[in-house]
């Protein structure tokens, strides 16, 4: 007596399930096409995305991170090539575009080994490897400069080919490199809410400046009120200055004109108080979170004191942590140890707005850059710029270090990789020597990008590092030439090369060992 055997289902019949080289390919081929939708951003002569969401918003940028922040990226290998510029963009603000180019690199060689038939394990044992040895290039390539002569070149290097309006990369990096160096020394960590980025439209991008104080885009509640109040006493509020509700229902009948009148005369009582309270104290400046009752705004006013409402929270924090002062949730109960402290606050006029400006605060030094352009996207795209070289600038001198850029590390890197595979034992030898591929990847994209043939490039780029132990791609005029970046001030942190090289190889071995995709419909 035969028994036949009765199918098991194990997935309920609305998942999909895609496994062995099919689930591989996949992967490895969306992982490809992310890179390569940022590939053609990369270096000094990169051109910009439009990305149009679905409500017809438009960003116009080269930023990696952003281009692939905004893209609706549904597949979960290509996912994974995201998070690998969100890591980079976290950690050091800049090289986003490499870490992503490059872990697609990593992708396209992996799949030529995995069709010599290489088992995954061991591509991802060469791999490891390979950046292992990628990490000890970089740090053969840290320059012995002294880092305040070179922090400027390495935060005009971050903006070079970036939408910076009608003012050079290099005026902006000095005004970056004041602002860091006026709150950062080195010691300890920094701190990003001291160098504050604030943009506005109506002027020119030359322009931007930088302002010693926190700026905030507010405007005094009262037209009367004070424009410049010098060696202001500051108070920082979190509460409504407002009529208090009662935390229950509860009706009041009013049954004539005398209790009416009682009504308003307490209500003017505690909103009077108010002011009364912070004039008592000392206050000279209100800055609010949240409203502040127009008849509060009035008896402040009368007492000569000037306040700001609705602030966002970041900008009332900036103002407590460079002030001193506390953020206050009760103006009942005040004590002079609750305030602030600033040589100046002054409200300015630009265009049709009024900016704010709080100089000289007493707890910590915070500095503004102001940045200007004619339009939304040119601010937005400044601001992304300006955002990255404070990143860049914070990181060479946290990390002490920086290295040629225009793609010499890059070169660098390969020639050693390359150099120890020979003593890398198995076939993990293959997967080494193709990270090494991957990496001058980034070199032969830099000169595609500037106009050059990307072969003769890479050909002239090896045979120039050979010889003078340097080689980069610089960008002249409307095409490229190999020579030597250090020689034309062309720096990286070596903190940005390193992250780069992890997150793109951590990404690319994850990809790389997923054999099973099982997803549910």
């Amino acid at each position: 007596m035969s028994t036949r055997m009765q199918p098991l289902y194990v997935l309920s019949g609305n998942s999909d399930r895609t496994h062995g080289a099919d689930a591989q390919r996949s992967n490895i081929r969306a992982g490809k096409v992310v890179a390569n939708a940022v590939r053609t951003t990369l270096g000094p002569r990169g051109m910009d995305k439009m990305l149009v969401d679905s409500s017809g918003e438009v960003v116009i940028t080269n930023d990696g991170a952003t281009i692939l922040a905004e893209m609706d990226i549904e597949h979960p290998a290509a996912q994974m090539i995201v998070e690998v510029a969100q890591t980079q963009e976290e950690g050091v603000s800049d090289g986003t575009t490499t870490a992503s180019v490059l872990a697609g690199e990593l992708l396209a060689q992996a799949e030529h080994l995995l069709d010599d038939d290489l088992h995954p394990t061991v591509i991802v044992e060469g791999y490891n490897e390979a950046a292992r040895l990628a990490q000890e290039a970089i740090d053969e390539q840290v320059l012995d400069v002294r880092l305040d002569d070179v922090l400027a070149a390495v935060a005009e290097s971050s903006m070079t080919g970036k939408g910076t309006g009608d003012v050079t990369a290099d005026v902006l990096a000095r005004n970056v490199v004041n602002a860091v160096r006026a709150v950062y020394d080195g010691e300890g960590r920094f701190d990003p809410d001291d160098v504050r980025i604030l943009t506005h439209v109506g002027a020119s991008s030359s322009a931007t400046e930088l302002v010693e104080g926190v700026v905030v885009d507010e405007e005094p509640v009262r037209d009367g009120m004070a424009r410049t109040v010098e060696d202001a006493t500051v108070a920082v509020l979190t509460t409504k200055l407002d009529v208090r509700e009662g935390e229950g229902d509860a009706e009041y009948r009013i049954t004539s004109v005398d209790q009416l009148e009682a009504v308003i005369d307490a209500e003017d009582a505690e909103l009077a108080g108010y002011a009364e309270a912070l004039d008592e104290a000392g206050v000279d400046v209100v800055f609010s979170t949240k409203s502040i009752a127009d008849r509060v705004a009035a008896h402040l006013e009368r007492r000569g004191i000037v306040a700001f409402e609705s602030l966002k929270t970041g900008d009332a924090r900036a103002i407590a942590r460079a002030t001193g002062a506390k953020q206050l949730g009760d103006v009942r109960e005040l004590d002079a140890a609750d305030f602030g402290h600033a040589d100046r606050v002054s409200v300015a006029d630009f265009g049709a707005d009024d900016l704010t400006f709080v100089e000289g605060g007493d707890a910590a030094e915070t500095v503004t850059l102001l940045v200007r352009g004619g339009t939304e996207h040119v601010v937005d795209e400044l601001e992304r710029a300006i955002s990255d070289a404070v990143g860049v600038t914070v990181a060479a001198i946290e990390s002490g270090g920086v290295v040629p850029g225009a793609g010499a590390t890059e070169i660098a890197i390969a020639e050693h990789v390359r150099a120890a595979a020979s003593g890398v034992h198995g076939r993990q030898q293959l997967a080494v020597e193709a990270f090494a591929d991957a990496i001058e990847a980034l070199p032969r994209t830099l000169a595609t990008n500037a106009g050059m043939d990307p072969i003769d490039a890479v050909v002239e780029l090896r045979a120039t590092f050979d010889r003078e132990g340097v080689a980069g791609v610089i960008a002249v005029g409307r095409t490229g030439e190999i020579g030597d970046p250090v020689a034309a001030e062309i720096f990286d942190p070596a903190a940005v090369k390193r992250e780069a090289v992890t997150a793109a190889t951590e990404a690319a071995t994850m990809v790389v060992r997923i054999d099973d995709v099982i997803a549910s419909n």
